[in-house]
């Protein structure tokens, strides 16, 4: 007894009893921490399995939409696609968004920041100086929601190069059928045209007498007549195709998108700027977006699929990490895998507008003032058709600029009516002019980081104009078309030349001319080119992955090793056709012996 109250003669019973009850919160305290733990971990892991999907696209524009579409045929596959721009409907309306889906509004969002990334070069050291203008889509559609609408492949044997630069199975054969797939030709399918597809390419409807004095004009020349210039023969010169369907513009969103968006495994944000490619070590596991203001993530249990197009694709490439170490290090980015090839290999289209006055009143000048403006407006908007219901670029061709050169390398583009500064300007007279530009530069950029933030524009150096071949093709660009205009055809139009006017006829005075009046066509591509694994400059596999990384691939205008002979809305929705064949794990299509013009000699230029 004496030893039991010698233990507890200091602890009196209430101090025991607060002993006790310590003892118990401690107890009960370390549980729900525990449980709180476990809870918090179980409710991150379920909030990520709500954000898990088979694959997460970036970018909704000419490539992002095929992918969508495609990837869900499969009701088991389920696809996020984000994209940094609105929607291209107001209201589920293309009416109320007339600026994107009238045909002739396009210039007004090559204008428009609100559906565009208005993006500028660095100043060009061989242009003057100047700083060069460079449009791309930030709306549903992408750059097709933004474009001229002209719907050109390029020439079977650029595919052929592509293959022989690393892209193997990229060549012609392999390539037709999904330019094939892709598309409804409204002359139905042949050999050359599908039949069948989403996209809707149709010809010009206006029968405007100077598109056919243009095509007469040229067959004086001594240029050849083509009727497919996506077909056997491009090189000449007839009606261009274009992604125009029943008077409205006819973009992938149209094609793609909205026949895919009712699918319980598809699911699309707009607004929404992905800032980062997640890893787990040089694994890709999902993207970090903002939406709304808020830092979010979502995850991909199969790939993330860059779809960005060729400025934002390696811009995001490099925010997470994948680039040239040295540059990525100097921002304090964690390299997490040293590709010296992204944002390399930049290249583009350069032309120049040769401007002719007209002396007729014939041309779209009339049709451009505020009160033919509404007119025409009114009409498309009450029955899609009317010269609202076409971009009026429905004739043009390609040729080759000296004998010796297998295919063409130059292209033009004609049209009734006076462009200034990208359509920023009003037109100012009757006149008619052609848009004419190399197809194959040897000037090649690159584009850069600025910065760590996704919000800054990458530094964008195309080089334009750095080599003496680009300077000599666009002389003979000026002279091939002042050669053209001065056909008989157009005798009965054919007032004083605009531009660049009958004062500038040396070498020297028409490089000068070229120099202060060249632009970009706006045709960015090549820089997270593909290639093969032996070469250091490749940034994606022929199978479209990134190289060095797992669960990560580029599919756009960027992982082509080399510009293609023409515009490049068609060969983008191509690469994605053919890019989703490759991840759903189908064998390429093909089509073998396909016939294509060649030249009967290459000893003369025509």
């Amino acid at each position: 007894m004496s030893y039991l109250m010698k233990g507890v003669k200091h602890c009196s019973p209430v101090n025991q009893m607060h002993k006790v009850t310590g003892i118990l919160l401690k107890n009960i305290l370390g549980i729900n921490k525990q449980q709180f733990k476990i809870s918090r971990a179980a409710s991150q892991i379920s909030s990520e399995k709500a954000n898990t999907y088979n694959y997460v696209i970036v970018g909704a524009g000419s490539a992002g939409c095929v992918l969508a579409n495609r990837l869900t045929e499969d009701p088991l596959s389920t696809v996020l696609l984000l994209e940094a721009g609105p929607k291209d409907t107001l209201l589920g309306s293309k009416r109320l968004m007339w600026k994107i889906h009238m045909p002739a509004a396009l210039t007004y969002n090559l204008c428009d920041e609100k559906y565009n990334w208005y993006y500028h070069t660095t100043s060009q050291k061989h242009l003057d100086n100047r700083i060069l203008y460079w449009p791309r889509g930030r709306v549903w559609g992408g750059s097709s929601s933004l474009n001229a609408m002209v719907y050109i492949r390029g020439h079977a044997e650029d595919y052929n190069r592509w293959s022989r630069e690393g892209a193997i199975g990229w060549d012609y054969e392999h390539c037709l059928p999904y330019f094939k797939k892709a598309q409804t030709h409204e002359l139905g399918p042949d050999q050359y045209r599908g039949g069948n597809g989403p996209l809707y390419v149709s010809r010009g409807k206006t029968n405007h007498p100077l598109h056919h004095a243009f095509l007469v004009a040229t067959q004086q020349a001594g240029y050849p007549f083509t009727d497919d210039m996506n077909g056997y023969q491009q090189e000449g010169f007839g009606w261009m195709d274009m992604t125009v369907h029943q008077g409205q513009r006819w973009s992938t969103a149209s094609a793609y998108l909205r026949p895919a968006i009712s699918r319980p495994n598809l699911v699309v944000a707009e607004k929404t700027l992905v800032t980062k490619i997640l890893f787990q070590g040089t694994k890709s596991i999902g993207v970090e977006y903002v939406k709304n203001g808020q830092r979010k993530k979502a995850f991909a249990s199969k790939d993330v699929i860059l779809s960005g197009g060729a400025i934002n694709s390696p811009q995001l490439l490099m925010l997470s990490g994948i680039g040239n170490a040295d540059d990525l290090k100097k921002l304090g980015i964690p390299v997490v895998c040293h590709l010296p090839g992204v944002g390399q290999n930049l290249q583009d289209h350069l032309e120049v507008y040769i401007q002719q006055k007209c002396t007729k009143p014939i041309t779209l000048y009339n049709a451009q003032k505020p009160v033919n403006m509404v007119r025409i407006g009114l009409e498309w908007l009450w029955k899609f058709t009317g010269e609202g219901a076409t971009a009026h670029l429905e004739s043009g061709g390609f040729i080759r600029s000296e004998p010796g050169v297998p295919h063409p390398d130059i292209q033009f583009h004609f049209l009734p009516s006076q462009v200034i500064d990208h359509g920023r300007v009003a037109s100012t007279m009757e006149a008619y002019q052609v848009h004419v530009g190399p197809m194959r530069s040897m000037s090649v950029g690159w584009l850069k980081l600025k910065s760590t933030d996704p919000n800054d524009h990458p530094i964008i150096e195309p080089n334009y104009m750095s080599t003496e071949r680009d300077i000599w093709e666009f002389r003979q660009c000026v002279k091939l078309t002042r050669e053209i205009f001065a056909q008989k055809a157009f005798e009965k139009f054919q007032g004083p030349e605009i531009q660049p006017g009958n004062h500038v006829q040396s070498d020297k005075e028409i490089d000068a001319f070229i120099r202060q009046k060249v632009e970009s066509a706006y045709h960015p591509s090549c820089t997270c080119k593909m290639g093969h694994l032996s070469d250091s400059t490749a940034v994606v596999d022929p199978q479209t992955k990134v190289v060095g990384v797992e669960n990560l691939r580029v599919v756009d205008a960027s992982i082509m090793p080399s510009i293609v002979t023409g515009n490049l809305n068609a060969p983008t929705i191509m690469i994605a056709e053919k890019a989703a064949d490759i991840i759903k794990g189908l064998p390429s299509l093909q089509e073998k012996n396909v016939p294509v013009y060649k030249p009967k000699t290459l000893e003369t230029q025509r």
